[in-house]
């Protein structure tokens, strides 16, 4: 971290302690230079290198609750589109997902479009999909093990589905989770969502809930997510965080990690590596 601690001190900063947070993390506190200011001096070497930088005040408020995404975030894949791939529909269903995904149409509009595609696929490719095809993302199990060690109140959201969600939760160990209910009639999907639609707002809604229900500040929140329907929830929340983000949900965020791990944002909060919990 030489090379950033020069970096920062060529921009007129006064650079302070080093200190390693793990293998791949490493903190440094300066003063006398604004976030822009610190950004702009560092971006020659996250240009160069695989880098995740954050700037953010040193008198951080310890975090309480933990929201985070589901699809493309907690997991490597988008369900709808493995589910889709079952009905051979998942070229026409994954470029709806990345447009609304990319803020390019409505959320609630394009998850009725996709879901209508599904109709007549048997319910026992639920299972068939989860199994085959859901793997969790790096890192996924330590950031919520470890947050909950802390005392963290965890919650799953997701505009995906709660045949998912309800499984992920439970084998990454949130405690709660959110998102769509899949209408099936005789053993097969209908090609509905039985209202109401768990969107963007929802996400915030339920945010909003938890905050009030354990009298949590937003400065005390976390949230991790990936697209456009999560920008709601990340801007609310004292940090924000967009993980291998779409282009809007990476400006609208407060952090960005491109190039880590899921455990990346424990080294935001600044827990140290021998902290972790597997």
């Amino acid at each position: 971290m030489s090379e950033a601690r020069a970096a920062l001190a060529a921009a007129g900063g006064l650079v302070g302690q080093t200190r390693p947070l793990g293998p791949t993390a490493t903190a440094i506190r300066f003063e006398g230079l604004d976030a822009a200011s610190a950004y702009r001096s560092l971006d020659r070497l996250t240009t160069a290198l695989p880098l995740d930088v954050h700037v953010q005040k040193a008198d951080q408020s310890p975090k309480r609750l933990f929201l985070a995404d589901m699809d493309s975030t907690m997991i490597t894949v988008e369900c709808i589109d493995e589910i889709a791939d079952m009905v051979g529909v998942k070229d026409q269903v994954a470029r709806i997902t990345e447009a609304a995904m990319q803020g390019e149409l409505d959320f609630e509009g394009a998850l009725v479009e996709r879901v209508a595609l599904l109709k007549g696929l048997k319910a026992a490719a639920l299972d068939r999909t989860y199994d085959q095809r859901i793997t969790f993302t790096p890192g996924a199990r330590t950031l919520v093990q470890t947050l909950a060690a802390q005392g963290v109140h965890t919650v799953l959201v997701s505009g995906g589905f709660t045949f998912f969600t309800e499984r992920v939760a439970a084998a990454l160990g949130f405690d709660d989770n959110y998102a769509n209910r899949l209408e099936i009639s005789d053993g097969r999907l209908t090609g509905q969502v039985i209202p109401p639609v768990f969107g963007p707002q929802s996400k915030l809604a339920t945010l909003e809930a938890v905050m009030a229900d354990r009298s949590i500040p937003p400065e005390a929140v976390l949230a991790v997510g990936d697209g456009a329907n999560d920008i709601p929830m990340l801007t609310r929340a004292g940090l924000g965080v967009a993980y291998h983000a779409k282009a809007k949900a990476r400006a609208a965020a407060d952090a960005a990690l491109d190039h880590a791990d899921l455990t990346g944002l424990l080294y935001l909060l600044g827990i140290p590596h021998d902290q972790f919990v597997s």
